[in-house]
């Protein structure tokens, strides 16, 4: 084949692939600044309320628990310094092996709302957080008109509870639940989670955003609900095989006409989830499909979004630079490169906007947050593996292979 030949096929290629990456990325970008374009109209960042006498007794905390003893403390701690709004705080062990009950039971002296239980043995078809929270709301005072479930990873801060409380019914939510502020330390940590977490906003927008029944988004880190909303779902039952169970009963409730929130609690919850990076990838990476709260078409439909607006652009852009660098460059190479372009620049600057969802003081290396951008390949990668995936192990139990 002669030079000119070989050029012009070469061109003829390249100007195809770059054409094919406009027609999968232009409708994707649309939807994607559909949804970031909604940021401003958000309720913004939950700030501190005092509690008023009216609150008195109003909230039942469940906090599930499984071998936590190097990591309750804060939480226990945190929820002590909450007002009289808390009628009670119920523990549900699921026969912690590590000095979780002797943590918690320390814990009681000090404060009398504190009560430990343990669950039953899990159910044929329960997972086990939802299985202790459905234990924890079964055991929780009729008198207690709101469930808070609260994971033993969160760090609350005072007047958690009280401001929660307040927004709820001042924003007329059956269930609310919130976005916290996470501590990282290690460099792969900063470099990694920052990347996971743009995977939830580029699909369902930031905390604060309005969201269809079946684009609800939720935490069960801090997960409040009105006693008579779980009592219509007939607690945690229709989430009990999910391991998203939070997103799944958060959809279930606006399924209902329930009026359900996400809001940014970054200013009074914080959250130290995993240690390093390779927990990171592990344990938070496995559930962030969210596959169990969506049909197959809307979880591979996310895993096609992603990889089109966040897993391809800092390959497209080396890979039409470089073309174009070689002289093959056409309108629709240009085309594709500029787009991508746009695409790394708007994550780029996502990164200024999600600064406030981490907590520095605790950094060994947090230069490396401003780094993220290069992971999200890594972290579309991680999105498909997990839908193709149903868990087998969680939390220290092993499950069956089959899906639930």
């Amino acid at each position: 084949m002669q030079f000119p030949e070989l050029y012009g096929t070469l061109s003829g290629v390249i100007g195809a692939i770059a054409l094919l990456l406009l027609l999968v990325q232009v409708p994707a970008v649309a939807i994607l600044l559909s949804r970031l374009l909604q940021a401003p109209r958000r309720i913004p960042p939950i700030i501190l309320q005092p509690a008023t006498p009216d609150l008195l007794g109003q909230v039942s905390i469940v906090v599930p628990t499984l071998n936590e003893v190097h990591r309750i403390a804060p939480c226990l701690e945190g929820l002590s310094r909450q007002s009289y709004e808390v009628r009670e705080m119920i523990v549900v062990d699921s026969r912690s092996q590590d000095g979780t009950i002797d943590r918690v039971k320390a814990a009681q002296v000090s404060d009398p709302r504190l009560r430990l239980i343990t669950d039953d043995p899990l159910p044929p078809g329960w997972v086990g957080r939802p299985w202790a929270l459905h234990t924890g709301f079964l055991h929780s005072s009729v008198g207690s008109e709101w469930i808070l479930g609260i994971d033993a990873d969160t760090y609350p801060q005072p007047g958690l509870v009280a401001s929660l409380i307040q927004v709820a019914e001042q924003q007329g939510y059956d269930l609310v639940s919130l976005a916290p502020q996470f501590i990282l330390k290690d460099l792969g940590e900063f470099w990694l989670q920052p990347a996971l977490l743009i995977t939830l906003i580029y699909r369902f927008g930031a905390a604060g955003s309005e969201s269809e029944a079946d684009r609800v988004m939720a935490n069960g880190q801090c997960f409040l609900c009105r006693r008579s909303l779980l009592k219509t779902l007939d607690g945690y039952t229709s989430a009990r095989s999910s391991f998203c169970d939070d997103v799944t009963l958060a959809r279930n409730a606006a399924k209902l006409g329930a009026k359900v929130g996400f809001l940014d609690g970054s200013r009074l919850i914080r959250v130290r989830m995993y240690e390093g990076a390779a927990e990171t990838w592990r344990e938070w990476g496995r559930s962030l499909d969210l596959k169990d709260a969506a049909s197959p078409a809307q979880t591979w439909g996310d895993v096609a979004f992603l990889a089109a607006v966040q897993g391809l652009p800092m390959i497209a852009v080396v890979g039409t630079a470089g073309a174009i660098v070689l002289g093959y460059g056409s309108l629709t190479a240009w085309s594709a490169l500029g787009l991508n372009l746009g695409l790394i620049a708007m994550r780029v600057g996502l990164l200024w906007a999600i600064a406030p969802s981490y907590d520095f003081s605790q950094a060994r290396a947090s230069w490396s947050f401003w780094l993220s951008p290069l992971a999200d390949p890594l972290a579309a990668y991680r999105i498909f593996l997990s839908a193709l995936r149903t868990p087998t192990q969680w939390r220290g139990r092993i499950y069956g292979s089959t899906k639930s």
